[in-house]
């Protein structure tokens, strides 16, 4: 595979390099009302003036923070570890020695963990201390894309000239930070450092999608890491004065409902009866609460009085006041005091996001497979269309495969067609998608 950067077109809109050089100048030497100042793009004048007023020389190396045996332990037990593979794979096709650029993964403090690429460039880049374990912060070297993309929380290009440090000057880079997929944290920065190629639209939104398809990772691992904890924990015996902090319910591929409640001090996990799993995963597709008479109909179906219910939420509030007290249900509507996350609303996220191949990862079956309920059923359909219509219509085509071979989309005529359509002629692949065609529709295909 040809690397992502050939051919880019579509530049950084610049000022003038003699300007913007004169408008560094003029900066440096404190003339912060120079009109020159003003030619230059408003993102990196506020950068410059932050590093200017942090004192940071325009020249020298940054300070080197961590040194080989420390950096490797350091590297090991950070959390985007665990992406390093997928960034490469992302940015990083066939050979990367050979790509036209310098891949760099930082934490969140602006120190470069990993840096990998163009082996020519990496010689080069190394001259300006571009290496591991350099900080790379704005308060070490001041305007970069991966000290600024930290400073601001978004991504960033800075090219040439742009750069408050003047040995960085020959380069261009876009950079994009790294969030903790739940509390949003910044984990780190994904950089890529090379020449214009780098500062095109193309490529800021190649090192943006990076950067989500790692959060969309790091949360399908996590998920994968609780489904398959043990499946039953000594629930407290006693209701928690803490407030919860988190509250998942597991509904995918699962005819018994998980709940699992976390606290600052303590985890718990609970399995519910079908009636209760239905109930609450109900409370939770309908956050602004429903009415007895909706939430009977959701749960029993059409015709049931909502006395049926009443004694089933009883028993729920008991389940729930011993290990999750704030999801107890309130009345008049019932609804949830508390979000409620499901792995069911997960997979949705990650769809609307464009992580096709997370999403398709962390979907482990229907909703609630043999639950009877209309409100069950309705919100399974409605999940299983949201992932059959996002793979026919914007997957890939080695995600529609992985899709085809799940029992969604075994017998999918549609589906099946599609990717016999995206297969290369030569494909060892199209016999055998030939013949379930054939045998999905009772024929030649």
């Amino acid at each position: 595979m040809s690397a992502p950067w050939r051919g880019s077109r579509g530049l950084l809109p610049e000022a003038p390099r003699l300007l913007v050089e004169r408008a560094h100048e003029e900066l440096i030497a404190g003339n912060l009302d120079d009109r020159r100042l003003q030619e230059v793009r408003p993102l990196v004048r506020e950068s410059w003036v932050r590093s200017w007023r942090g004192r940071v020389g325009p020249e020298g190396l940054p300070p080197l923070e961590l040194h080989a045996a420390e950096l490797d332990e350091y590297r090991r037990a950070h959390p985007l570890a665990s992406a390093m593979d997928l960034i490469r794979a992302l940015l990083l096709p066939g050979s990367a020695e050979d790509t036209g650029v310098v891949v760099a993964v930082g934490d969140q403090a602006g120190r470069l963990l990993w840096i990998e690429g163009d082996a020519q460039l990496r010689s080069l880049t190394d001259g300006m201390g571009f290496v591991a374990g350099a900080n790379w912060s704005e308060a070490a070297v001041g305007t970069s894309a991966p000290g600024t993309a930290l400073a601001l929380g978004e991504s960033v290009q800075i090219r040439g000239a742009e750069h408050y440090n003047r040995l960085v000057h020959p380069w261009s880079c876009s950079a994009a930070p790294v969030r903790d997929p739940e509390t949003q944290r910044v984990l780190g920065v994904i950089d890529i450092t090379g020449g214009p190629e780098v500062v095109t639209p193309q490529a800021r939104l190649l090192v943006d999608a990076t950067a989500r398809a790692v959060e969309s990772e790091l949360l399908v691992a996590r998920l994968r890491t609780r489904a398959e904890a043990p499946r039953s924990r000594p629930a407290p015996t006693r209701p928690r004065a803490s407030a919860t902090a988190r509250a998942r319910l597991h509904v995918l591929g699962r005819d018994r409902a998980r709940l699992e409640v976390e606290s600052a001090h303590e985890e718990s996990v609970v399995e519910l009866s079908a009636r209760h799993a239905a109930i609450l995963l109900m409370l939770a597709v309908h956050r602004q609460g429903l009415s007895a008479e909706r939430l009977c109909e959701l749960v029993y179906g059409p015709d049931v009085s909502p006395d049926t219910l009443r004694p089933e939420m009883v028993r729920l509030r008991k389940v729930l006041e011993r290990t999750a007290p704030d999801l107890v249900p309130e009345s008049r509507p019932y609804r949830l005091p508390a979000a409620l996350e499901t792995d069911a609303h997960d997979v949705l996220s990650l769809l609307d996001r464009g992580a096709h191949r997370v999403a398709l990862t962390a979907y482990r079956g229907p909703v609630l497979p043999e639950s009877p309920s209309p409100g069950v059923e309705e919100f399974r359909d409605t999940v299983r269309a949201a992932l059959r219509e996002a793979m026919l219509s914007e997957a890939s085509l080695d995600v529609l495969l992985a899709y085809a071979d799940i029992p969604e989309g075994q017998e999918d005529v549609e589906v099946l067609r599609l990717a016999l359509e995206m297969l290369p002629a030569r494909s060892p692949r199209r016999a055998g998608l030939v013949t379930r065609i054939e045998r999905a529709v009772g024929g030649p295909a």
